[in-house]
């Protein structure tokens, strides 16, 4: 346990609470952010375990009271330290937040607990209420710790070492030690290796040469792990199974072979979820459940392939049509003129057609020139130049050829939403397929041939996309958006992950986050400018204070400053905007949130264009006054009753927190017009 405190004392210092969730009835994860770091996962176990964990392990759908209640008072709090209560197994974190000093009391023995408490240790909140014989563990009580049986290795002094052992009289020297000085039976038995002592000796007969010697070993020990100076390694048996997990070299397992590690907490983290939970995961993996997956995304990508290339196709068809009609603009407009002079002469439309149909089939106009009559919407179909399309008597031939543009035009935006939403569809399949791989190579492993494939597991989850810890849509026609979340990930965001072809947005209003469109080597487009704009406009203040709308600007890299006009420095997450900024005035405030069901159930959140090119199932969001649990029910609710019956059930239960994120300050109400 010193080993771990020490590395996490390091680890998870200046961090803050990101999110929190509840894995089973006993495991807790913090998900900390740490300023230009990936993020830190601290898995918690009561009663067994507590290290930093590289494993993204899957989340309950709904967490559990405990999970919200730690949620309430800990998201977004700072780490103030870690610490072990004497050599208990019995930790202590420390949280800043708005409220005071917040401390989680995490017990490793026994059946273990979580306890939140706050800086007078009264309770606020545990993961086990009960009452006990020597103390309670209630709430608005007063937090008592379990009285010590052992004493403090680190304080005991020889002399009273040795009066300990002494008074054990005929107990054996090994069951004395982890009874005086509370180290686990292992370590025990490793002192007296070293010493040389054997471990079944009896305490009576020691000689204070061999008390000496004993006291000498375990300072040693101790000054190993108190310094630092580990060799944290995982213990092999003759099969490649795990045998343990130690934080320094020991004699009892010279000739064993092992797995060394960086640090004590990767050694655990590979221990602990490698042995205890591999099996058990691999060993149910439904490969059945990921090809189905896959061929369901194959459908979906080819569905999407074969509708984008019609829309492009009818998108190129209308322009040429449209081409066509003013290609042939004199001829058709005397023909209509004709028409429409012998209608307000008296003659009906059937007879005027009944003529013209009769002068095609002698001849008198070209036979491919009019094909019918739609005498319900008072149309020609023409055939011309190969083309064969409806002309509207009632219209100018301006109107017609304009309506085919803006068909086409329309096709092509269609088309360019639906690429976005191939892309993701294309992702999708290729983490099935990596996974199906996976899980089928891994079915087959040896359990010494596993460590290899978990490591390659382990890499994926580390290996996220950079934007993932920041606020981010695509846009509906495919270009990367990523948002600041606060002034610690605005400065990162610019900083690092910014470039001078990118687009940086603000709204024009205190209070509102750095928004960047990605370029990535295309001219950024008008609608992605659109998008992003009321992306800034919608997660700033104004949304907050229930305005209708906000101006935002945009700007390039090289316009953004950490000097004020008069040398002044710019606070933390904050720039100084030097040159023209680029204005759009009065962006409306709202966002949608749609709901895509699969095999598993997601949801997307952004600009309604961005949303509507990925689901038709979503709904509308603007400011207003519901706000919390409250208005994501209404969401979830709302969304729920955009899908068929089927897909209902296909959903299953989900949570109102998946959709939390993508509603600014988690504040609003449903626009039933837009949605």
């Amino acid at each position: 346990m010193v080993a771990v405190i020490k590395e996490l004392k390091q680890t998870l210092a200046d961090s803050r609470v990101n999110n929190i969730y509840q894995l089973d009835e006993k495991t807790v994860i913090f998900k900390l952010h740490k300023t230009d770091l990936p993020p830190i996962r601290l898995v918690i176990e009561a009663g067994r375990r507590l290290h930093a964990t590289s494993y993204a392990e899957e989340n309950p759908a709904e967490p559990p009271s405990f999970c919200m209640a730690l949620r309430k008072y800990l998201r977004n709090a700072w780490v103030a330290g870690i610490d072990q209560y004497e050599f208990e197994r019995i930790v202590t974190v420390s949280f800043r937040t708005k409220t005071g000093l917040l401390k989680l009391v995490v017990e490793l023995f026994g059946e273990g607990n979580i306890i939140l408490t706050n800086e007078q240790n009264v309770i606020i909140h545990a993961l086990a209420f009960k009452k006990m014989r020597d103390r309670d563990i209630l709430h608005n009580v007063v937090l008592e710790l379990p009285p010590s049986s052992s004493k403090n290795p680190f304080k005991v002094t020889q002399g009273e070492l040795e009066e300990a052992l002494k008074n054990a009289g005929e107990t054996e020297v090994v069951r004395a030690i982890v009874r005086f000085l509370g180290v686990g039976g292992v370590y025990a038995e490793e002192i007296l290796l070293r010493a040389n002592i054997d471990k079944a000796k009896h305490c009576s007969v020691l000689i204070s040469d061999e008390v000496k010697g004993i006291f000498g070993v375990l300072q040693t020990l101790l000054a190993a792990v108190s310094g630092g100076n580990l060799e944290a390694c995982i213990v092999l048996g003759e099969d490649g199974d795990f045998v343990d997990v130690v934080p320094i070299k020991l004699k009892r397992y010279e000739g064993c072979k092992t797995q060394v590690y960086d640090s004590f907490n990767q050694a655990l983290d590979e221990f602990y979820l490698r042995v205890i939970t591999a099996e058990r995961a691999f060993a149910s993996v439904e490969v059945d459940k990921l090809k189905k997956e896959g061929e369901r995304l194959r459908r979906v990508v080819a569905e999407q392939e074969k509708s984008i290339h019609e829309d492009e196709a009818k998108a190129e068809r209308d322009k040429l049509i449209g081409d066509t009609i003013y290609a042939h603009f004199n001829e058709l407009q005397t023909f209509q003129e004709q028409l429409l002079k012998a209608n307000n002469q008296g003659h009906n439309w059937e007879a005027i057609i009944q003529q013209v149909m009769a002068a095609k089939k002698l001849g008198k106009i070209p036979s491919t020139y009019v094909e019918s009559f739609d005498g319900k919407n008072l149309a020609l179909n023409l055939s011309m130049d190969n083309f064969h399309y409806s002309f509207n008597l009632r219209d100018s031939l301006f109107d017609n050829a304009n309506r085919y543009y803006e068909h086409g035009k329309r096709a092509k935006e269609k088309s360019q939403g639906a690429l976005s939403a191939l892309q993701d569809s294309k992702r999708k399949l290729a983490k099935i397929d990596w996974e199906l791989a996976e899980a089928e190579e891994i079915k087959s492993l040896k359990p010494a041939e596993m460590m290899e494939a978990l490591s390659k597991r382990k890499v994926a989850f580390e290996n996220k996309e950079w934007y993932e810890k920041f606020r981010w849509f695509t846009s509906s026609d495919g270009f990367l958006v990523v948002a600041g979340k606060d002034t610690v990930s605005n400065e990162v965001l610019v900083k690092k992950y910014t470039i001078q072809d990118d687009a940086v947005f603000h709204a024009e209003i205190t209070g509102a986050p750095f928004v960047v469109i990605k370029s990535e080597g295309r001219p950024i487009s008008e609608q992605a400018l659109r998008e992003a704009g009321v992306f800034a406009g919608s997660f700033s203040r104004a949304w907050r204070e229930n305005a209708g709308s906000v101006d935002v600007y945009w700007v390039k890299l090289d316009q953004l400053s950490k000097s004020g006009p008069s040398g002044e420095s710019v606070p933390h997450g904050a720039f100084f905007v030097v040159g023209k900024r680029n204005w759009l005035r009065n962006v409306p405030l709202r966002v949608a949130v749609g709901i895509i069901v699969g095999e598993e159930t997601s949801f997307v959140g952004g600009p309604v264009e961005a949303v509507k090119a990925k689901t038709k199932a979503y709904v509308v969001i603007v400011p207003g006054d519901m706000a919390g649990k409250e208005l994501l029910k209404q969401i979830l609710k709302s969304l729920m009753l955009k899908l068929t019956k089927e897909l209902r059930e296909k959903a299953g239960k989900t949570s109102i927190e998946q959709i939390r994120e993508f509603v600014p300050y988690t504040k609003g109400t449903i626009n039933l017009k837009a949605t």
